[in-house]
């Protein structure tokens, strides 16, 4: 799949080591656990390759607490006992979001995906 990033800095924290382990404060087992699961993103054919899998706990965003995150999406970091989450969107071929979003209709097609964040987005 392409992996769209919403800013450089998001980008970084995505792809380096050292931007990772900056955002986990020097947790290096959550950095390489975020590069896995981006290099994951990034082979996967289409989004349903994700969905499948139980380790990655992909699951929808609503409006929560002032955001407005319809149409996102959520992967674990590392596990569900972590609070880190990558904040995803999928987007047509002309990257454009989906809307209305019924991933269950379009998961076999979506081959690119925004990177919104990487956060404790319960928080």
């Amino acid at each position: 799949m392409e992996l769209v990033y919403t800013s450089d800095k998001v980008e970084n924290q995505c792809t380096g080591v050292k931007a990772a382990k900056k955002l986990f404060g020097g947790d290096t087992l959550l950095a390489t656990s975020l590069l896995a699961r981006i290099n994951a993103l990034e082979k996967a054919e289409t989004i349903r390759d994700i969905i499948v899998q139980p380790a990655f706990h992909f699951h929808n965003l609503g409006n929560k607490r002032g955001k407005d995150l319809q149409g996102f999406f959520a992967i674990d970091v590392k596990s569900r006992r972590e609070q880190w989450r990558i904040i995803l969107r999928p987007l047509d071929e002309n990257k454009k979001p989906y809307e209305p979003c019924y991933i269950d209709q379009i998961s076999s097609y979506v081959r690119i995906v925004e990177i919104k964040e990487v956060s404790k987005h319960y928080e």
